[in-house]
């Protein structure tokens, strides 16, 4: 089934210019240099909207039912046509870099959270924002403490 294998074969393709794009991300956050994000981020939707679609194709092309989990259907019709062998070769790259792009973009997430953190962190001080507790008043809500000044001394 060529069309299957050029579509497979064109998601490859995708994932792996999504991967590099993460890997970009992950080296902009790790030098602490957000000046390529938004390029970045900017180059990665598309991609993302690229591989919906071809992966709505591919399971059109398989005959997945409504509801039915794609990787499943994948595999089995993968197991009901063992002679795709080119198929069978490129599933394997895509799982395998759908499984490298997820983690790094994990990756990523965490390095994210920790700048959050520190700028977080940063902002309290400037303010004189003692850290904040994790408790509630009587009312039951959390409260901001401090005065939200900027101190000028810092």
């Amino acid at each position: 089934m060529p069309e299957l294998a050029a579509v497979i074969g064109r998601e490859i393709e995708l994932i792996s210019r999504f991967l590099q794009l993460l890997k970009d991300e992950q080296a902009a956050l790790q030098r602490i240099d957000p000046g390529p994000l938004p390029e970045i981020a900017s180059a990665k939707s598309p991609l993302v909207d690229q591989l919906n679609n071809l992966e709505e194709e591919r399971r059109r092309m398989i005959g997945l039912a409504v509801g039915e989990n794609a990787r499943q259907a994948m595999e089995a019709w993968l197991t009901a046509h063992p002679g795709e062998k080119e198929i069978i070769r490129d599933w394997q790259t895509l799982l395998s870099l759908s499984t490298e792009a997820r983690e790094q973009h994990q990756l990523n997430a965490g390095l994210v959270a920790m700048h959050l953190q520190q700028t977080n962190e940063a902002l309290a001080i400037l303010t004189r924002q003692p850290p904040q507790a994790e408790l509630y008043g009587s009312d039951g809500q959390t409260s901001l403490r401090g005065s939200g000044r900027i101190v000028d001394s810092a």
